[in-house]
């Protein structure tokens, strides 16, 4: 799922923008948004589902004739992006998100415009905006992967109709290790040969006699203890194939992939390699 947001003060266009971008996103694939409320709340205490969610519920969902809404606790960008990719959204366009790490489109002027992270466009508040451009924009930003999108997209196979069973690894980052406590996982890989490598033991592997489809993905940058790291999906006609197949996998990722990682623990930080020599 490719994910920008666009950011600004008020009156700069921001929802306009955003709409133009979905009705032209859309010609090219599903398109979710994500709009940062800040303070407003979503269900008024006055209504049903607000005295629903006040009085405990830890999630409430709403149902019209047209529309599904879930109104859920302890919310976060990462997770409502989650929830668009595992709902088999090609682009998430979010309004907002000023301090994150996402893409942005920034529309006017914006006071310490140094400190905003991956500008990769700058645009005139209300401006005669070139719209198809910005929609080629997006579709070249990275991936936003999820364990669910992979799935969803291998139940999108046509050699579905063959499966028997789909299988999942999902690496995470441990909290103590050999004793250590573990403040983080922090990696690095040369983005187009660590793909192409992925992609060419998902291939290897759909050689063999009944596997059907393998998926995989590594997460980049600095990962928290209890995070994903590493999503990997195989489909097969029979669980044996499958299960040989998924363990293979992981031991040909971990060893041909390009990805370099650092340990931040309590007792100091290194780099893992400088650490095997």
């Amino acid at each position: 799922m490719k994910v920008i947001s666009v950011v600004g003060y008020k009156k700069t266009g921001k929802t306009t923008l955003v709409t133009r971008l979905v009705e032209s996103l859309s010609r090219k694939g599903k398109v979710g948004t994500v709009k940062q409320m800040c303070h407003h709340r979503f269900n008024p205490e006055n209504t049903d589902t607000g005295k629903h969610f006040d009085a405990g519920a830890e999630a409430v969902a709403a149902i019209t004739d047209n529309e599904l809404v879930l109104v859920r606790r302890n919310p976060s960008l990462s997770k409502a992006l989650d929830a668009l990719a595992d709902n088999g959204m090609d682009f998430a366009i979010v309004e907002g998100a000023k301090t994150s790490s996402l893409p942005k489109i920034v529309l006017g002027d914006l006071d310490n415009i140094d400190e905003v992270q991956n500008i990769v466009a700058r645009l005139p508040a209300r401006g005669d905006w070139d719209i198809d451009t910005l929609a080629e924009l997006v579709t070249q930003q990275d991936d936003w992967v999820t364990l669910g999108l992979l799935i969803e997209q291998v139940k999108q196979d046509p050699r579905m109709k063959q499966t028997g069973g789909i299988g999942t690894f999902t690496g995470i980052v441990r909290q103590f290790s050999e004793g250590v406590e573990t403040k983080a996982l922090h990696f690095e890989k040369y983005e187009k040969v660590a793909e192409e490598a992925m992609q060419k033991i998902c291939q290897d592997l759909m050689q063999r006699e009944g596997v059907l489809d393998v998926r995989m993905h590594h997460r980049t940058g600095t990962i928290r203890p209890g995070e994903d790291i590493v999503y990997i999906v195989v489909a097969a006609a029979h669980r044996q194939e499958l299960f040989i197949a998924l363990t293979d996998a992981l031991e040909m990722l971990k060893s041909e992939v390009p990805v370099w990682k650092k340990e931040l623990t309590i007792e100091g930080d290194f780099w893992v390699h400088d650490v095997e020599k």
